[in-house]
């Protein structure tokens, strides 16, 4: 996926264990798709809690966020409620949906790479931030490009 191409259609399973359909958002909203390693790593955990805390930020700029794992529904289910999150975190187990965005993976393929999409009203996709290290990193840059972008 490179800026300026159209976001994928893609359906998935949230932390309720209900289907997310991307064509009832993608196209229709402003839309930040994050996709992070692992629930409950130290990383992962500050992102996601960044996330949480510049919620209203994004709905302000009536932008939604949508983080994206290979961890269950299960597990989505526990990382949401041990830290009161306030978006979806879909499960994509085969990684189908990392595969259809190109998210790469890090340290020697070892690890699933960190990288966040933000994507325009229209359904493409005006910035991506690639970092696995700087994980709230992604909240600055995702922010600062749909405030451009506005």
């Amino acid at each position: 996926m490179k800026k300026g191409e159209k976001c994928p259609q893609f359906k998935a399973m949230n932390q309720e264990g209900k289907t997310f359909d991307s064509k009832d958002l993608i196209g229709i909203k402003k839309t930040v798709i994050f996709f992070y390693p692992k629930d409950f790593t130290p990383g992962c955990t500050n992102e996601v809690c960044e996330f949480r805390d510049q919620y209203d930020e994004f709905k302000k700029l009536d932008c939604e966020v949508i983080g994206i794992s290979s961890d269950s529904s299960k597990s989505h289910w526990a990382f949401y409620n041990k830290y009161k999150l306030n978006y979806h975190l879909l499960s994509d187990p085969k990684n189908a949906i990392r595969k259809l965005f190109g998210v790469p993976k890090n340290l020697f393929g070892l690890i699933p790479g960190r990288v966040s999409y933000v994507i325009d009203k229209d359904g493409t996709v005006i910035g991506i931030h690639n970092s696995l290290t700087n994980s709230t990193g992604h909240i600055d840059f995702t922010l600062d490009c749909i405030k451009t972008k506005h």
